[in-house]
């Protein structure tokens, strides 16, 4: 099965009201701001979409609602992040009923699987739904280590046609993937692309930041992979201050939202228990750094 998915696919903020209500509006209008801004996919239910913060109904609106503005565009996908094979089912099921072409699920991480049981648990998951399979290493999030031969191990399953790498350092680790996995299988990076041009240059076809500043970082990737590297170098390090500013543990959701709010994407930058809102400080420190960013309004 080819890959569907790769290039540019930001994760979606969830944009929540004052009452921490979901605010299905400014979703709306950030979903369109992505198609605006010349995205190759979309992704909702990752970690700077406060996943772990969603009922299963807030999750159905949401991916509807995505699903409802991008209609069939560029593809969407969901993230998977059930602790069990059970529970991960659940869910993959449910976003492949409501749309999603790519499913991006993260290993099960309360109790730590070995070897054997990550193949089981990820052809179980595969098996039971009938989209695109995305295997996310994130083991800064999950504690759960997946060795490069093992994603490879991985990914001779059917339907797993990506991978997203965020363990670090993410530059050495995905190009050992790329060596060991099959050319139908796409090694996308994350970390806020904080590494992008990296990971780029050794194999990577694509990455999943947030949802801030995809109009400054299409033009970027286009220069690098069409060779213009120096340009691309010039115009990431630019960007680079709000990249490393967004991925601050805690507070990183609040800085997605807060970006969001002054472009006019958004109305509010709420975010939901365990994530914390900016503080004074903060809050100006990265103001300073978008004063000297050539932002539009969404």
């Amino acid at each position: 099965m080819p890959h569907a998915v790769h290039g540019l696919v930001p994760i979606l903020a969830t944009p929540f009201d004052q009452d921490g209500s979901l605010d299905l509006a400014g979703l709306a209008r950030l979903t369109e701001f992505q198609l605006a801004s010349g995205v190759d996919g979309v992704a909702t239910f990752g970690m700077a979409s406060e996943g772990f913060a969603l009922t299963a109904e807030e999750r159905e609106r949401i991916l509807t609602t995505i699903t409802d503005v991008v209609a069939g565009a560029v593809p969407v996908v969901a993230g998977v992040n059930g602790t069990s094979t059970v529970t991960a089912l659940e869910q993959a099921r449910a976003a492949e009923d409501l749309g999603a072409q790519a499913l991006m699920v993260l290993p099960p991480f309360l109790v730590k699987p070995s070897a054997t049981q990550l193949a089981d648990f990820y052809g179980d998951v595969a098996a039971g739904t009938s989209v695109e399979i995305m295997v996310q290493d994130a083991p800064g999030a999950t504690g759960v280590a997946m060795p490069p031969p093992l994603i490879a191990q991985l990914c001779e399953l059917d339907r797993i046609t990506s991978v997203k790498v965020e363990a670090p350092p993410t530059a050495p680790k995905v190009g050992a993937v790329v060596e060991r996995v099959p050319d139908t299988v796409a090694v996308l990076g994350g970390q806020n692309a904080q590494f992008v041009l990296e990971e780029y240059a050794r194999g990577a076809i694509g990455t999943m930041p947030a949802c801030e500043f995809p109009d400054l970082l299409a033009p970027v990737l286009a220069d690098f992979t069409e060779g213009r590297r120096a340009e691309a170098r010039a115009a990431f390090a630019k960007l680079l201050p709000l990249v490393l500013f967004g991925l601050q543990s805690g507070i990183a959701w609040a800085v997605h939202k807060e970006v969001l709010v002054r472009r006019g994407i958004i109305e509010h930058a709420t975010v939901r228990l365990p994530a914390a809102p900016l503080d004074k400080a903060s809050r100006q420190s990265l103001h300073a750094i978008l004063d000297e960013l050539p932002l539009k309004a969404g």
